[in-house]
């Protein structure tokens, strides 16, 4: 990590301490998180951590739109949009035109799909509980009550009300 400090100025002027900016912290934990579970998931299962995160979605709320997957992963409509025609082409999703209206789609886990999800499901857990195994159960269950409380509170920046 950097030793600067947002207390010192240097020549340029004020500096970040990367060590404590939190907007920081989260990227390079989830940055490094994520390219190493794409490769991983890749090498092992065939999917990227993107897929990785629609299928977990999916699993959790069958028969969603993809509007619905963009609001709880935080990505916009055309990667998803893309990732689920792969994902659709490689038989791992359903979609289905919702008949009472045309223009929203259901989609769905196949079999393999959820085979896919269950496999994937078992590392991400093991990859959790080793990233977490420097924490107690109560420091565990703090941190994920802080992060759900930071979660909540992204409309104090973003704007938005999800």
């Amino acid at each position: 990590m950097s030793r600067s400090k947002s207390t010192s100025s240097r020549k340029n002027g004020p500096l970040l301490d990367l060590d404590r900016y939190v907007p920081a912290l989260i990227t390079f934990v989830a940055n490094k998180l994520s390219n190493n579970a794409t490769s991983v998931y890749q090498k092992r299962f065939g999917v990227t951590v993107t897929e990785w995160r629609i299928l977990s979605q999916l699993a959790i709320e069958p028969g969603i739109p993809a509007s619905r997957i963009c609001q709880v992963i935080g990505f916009d409509k055309g990667p998803v949009s893309r990732n689920l025609g792969v994902m659709e082409s490689r038989g791992l999703v359903a979609i289905k035109a919702d008949p009472s209206d045309g223009r929203s789609h259901s989609i769905t886990l196949t079999a393999k799909g959820r085979a896919v999800h269950d496999k994937v499901l078992q590392l991400a857990l093991e990859r959790e509980r080793k990233l977490l195994s420097c924490l107690s159960k109560s420091e565990r269950e703090t941190l994920i009550g802080l992060l759900q409380r930071v979660h909540g509170n992204l409309g104090a920046v973003t704007g938005a009300s999800d």
